[in-house]
């Protein structure tokens, strides 16, 4: 369980977050959903230790978070899984070797720089690669990639970390319909088949009603809203997105797609 006391995160006199308190269970998918400056990213970050609070705790089970330093730190960012907005990948370095760095936080750095994986943890990528349906481009350079492929193999270096909670934060920002829908179903997939917690940012209102469990809402850096996705209505969303409630209010929805074109995910060894 994950758990937020009164977080806060300072730039200078602004407060980005702002006493935020939260217990995720094990398990669970949610959304964190505001408009843009909200304080979502942040918060992410804070959780992953990409970035400090400025006051409060974050706990996860027994363990403080903020608290943690050098290879304990290591260890939670590795059990803490982060995919960006960004992908965030290699771009000269093809697929697989891209994957196999989420293996980095588990051997010695000397052995991730160098490229020299085992045969069981290449088959290990080869696993998360094929389970989103990339297997066929392990060998092929990451920049020759569409947007889409990029965050499924982005998608697939976390999960070879094998971790306990997937932070996801805006990971469909520069995605087109099709493949926002590819990318929000593998996540599902990955937090029901494999129980991993994921915490995903989100603007769209259509996509987080759709796929989360649980939905929280930040404006201004303060926690506005916690709750099932059919309590938000559209007068709560209107208060959390203003001007911008228009755009998000169920109107971003992506097609279906064939069910052939979805991917089936299995990773070995989780």
């Amino acid at each position: 369980m994950l758990r937020l006391e009164g977080v806060v995160k300072s730039f200078g006199d602004r407060r980005a977050v702002d006493q935020i308190s939260l217990v995720v269970p094990n398990g669970q998918l949610l959304g964190v959903i505001g408009r843009s400056g909200s304080g979502k990213s942040t918060l992410l970050r804070m959780i992953n230790r990409l970035g400090d609070p400025t006051a409060g705790r974050i706990f996860y089970a027994d363990t403080d978070v903020t608290a943690l330093h050098g290879r304990a730190l290591r260890q939670w960012r590795a059990r803490c899984a982060m995919i960006f907005q960004q992908f965030n990948l290699s771009g000269r370095l093809d697929v697989l070797t891209n994957v196999m760095m989420g293996r980095s936080f588990h051997v010695p750095l000397g052995r991730a720089l160098l490229n020299m994986w085992t045969d069981e943890e290449k088959a290990l990528g080869l696993s998360a690669l094929e389970g989103l349906d990339m297997a066929r481009l392990a060998g092929q350079r990451a920049d020759t990639l569409s947007g889409g492929q990029q965050q499924r193999v982005a998608i697939a270096r976390a999960l070879v970390q094998k971790p306990d909670i997937i932070l996801a934060d805006e990971p469909i920002a520069s995605l087109d319909p099709r493949n926002t829908q590819v990318v929000m179903d593998a996540l599902q997939h990955i937090n029901r088949h494999f129980g991993i917690t994921v915490i995903c940012n989100l603007h769209s209102l259509d996509l987080a009603r759709k796929y989360c469990d649980r939905l929280v809402g930040l404006a201004a850096g303060k926690l506005v809203f916690d709750g099932a996705p059919a309590a938000l209505t559209d007068h709560v969303a209107r208060e959390l997105y203003g001007l911008e409630s228009a755009e998000v209010l169920g109107k971003q929805g992506a097609p279906e797609l064939d069910p052939g074109a979805q991917p089936g995910l299995a990773l070995a060894g989780r």
